[in-house]
């Protein structure tokens, strides 16, 4: 397996400054270290990015996330491992990570379920991790990065 080029965020760069002050926003949004590395994790699943899941699976580890939640993030509805916070963070990640699989991708009853949970600074951190997330396993995934291959 080869990439086919770098990542473009490397590659430009103006653009990996930009995407990093993201990163540390949506970490000052004041929302627990492992829901953002689950919502990471989900999103990249969806996305089918090999390497964002590779690299949020080792961030999530880090952050303290246990090998249980890891492995059934991909099936959290099933599982009596994540708390209704974090469900409700999971169910916006999907949402907005499958806009196109619904007339209103991001419904009322989602929105709300999270804005039960989160205020509005947390769910801004959330949407924005959901973003650059999205972000990453397109850039990704077009120039297929290998897993495991970045530092």
């Amino acid at each position: 397996m080869q990439s086919r080029m770098q990542n473009p965020a490397f590659i430009l760069p103006d653009a990996m400054q930009p995407i990093q002050q993201l990163f540390k926003a949506v970490n000052a949004g004041g929302v627990d270290s492992q829901t953002l590395e689950l919502v990471h994790l989900r999103v990249s699943q969806i996305n089918g990015c090999s390497s964002c899941v590779d690299a949020g699976t080792k961030t999530a580890r880090k952050a303290g996330v246990s090998e249980e939640r890891l492995a059934t993030v991909v099936a959290w509805r099933e599982t009596p491992y994540f708390t209704e916070e974090e469900r409700a963070a999971l169910e916006l990640a999907e949402a907005a990570t499958r806009l196109a699989d619904r007339a209103d991708a991001v419904s009322d009853e989602v929105w709300d379920r999270a804005a039960t949970y989160y205020d509005e600074k947390q769910l801004a951190a959330i949407v924005l991790m959901i973003g650059v997330t999205n972000l990453f396993n397109r850039l990704n995934a077009t120039t297929r990065q290998i897993a495991g291959a970045w530092g």
